[in-house]
């Protein structure tokens, strides 16, 4: 069974990350998975008349690649997403490789919980910040 870091091997400014290039299959599959149809993700014709001008990504596929990040490298297999805070900075369009990154802000062992700081960035510009909580296991005795 493939385990990701226990407790007692976290320390703040650990970090790990994970690109994603985002395509029009991408935002349409996530359209269908989560149900949110809003056009400004899947109506070319009606994007074009928006700010944008042009198709975007859902903001919680930013939450997405964040997770991945969570949940099989930082802390990684067997940790329990707790909490999610996002703040949506900048849109994703369509091609933008985005770089979903963790870094490890605060490590409680008694309680068994870390605290990340969670960016998405394209091009090295934050498009997507907050904080996640986990709880991570303890090291087997």
């Amino acid at each position: 069974m493939q385990h990701g870091y226990y407790i007692e091997e976290l320390s703040p400014g650990m970090e790990s990350s994970f690109d994603k290039q985002v395509t029009v299959e991408d935002i349409d599959t996530f359209a269908q998975l989560t149900g949110d149809t809003n056009p400004i993700h899947i109506d070319a014709e009606y994007a074009a008349q928006t700010p944008f001008k042009q198709r975007i990504a859902h903001g919680m596929l930013n939450g997405g690649l964040i997770s991945t990040v969570l949940g099989a490298q930082l802390p990684g297999p067997g940790c329990i997403y707790l909490e999610q805070q996002l703040r949506f900075k900048a849109p994703v369009m369509i091609g933008d490789t985005v770089t979903a990154k963790v870094t490890v802000e605060e490590v409680n062992v008694r309680r068994r919980r870390v605290t990340l700081k969670t960016e998405c960035l394209v091009n090295g510009k934050v498009i997507t910040t907050g904080s996640a909580t986990m709880m991570v296991d303890n090291q087997p005795a």
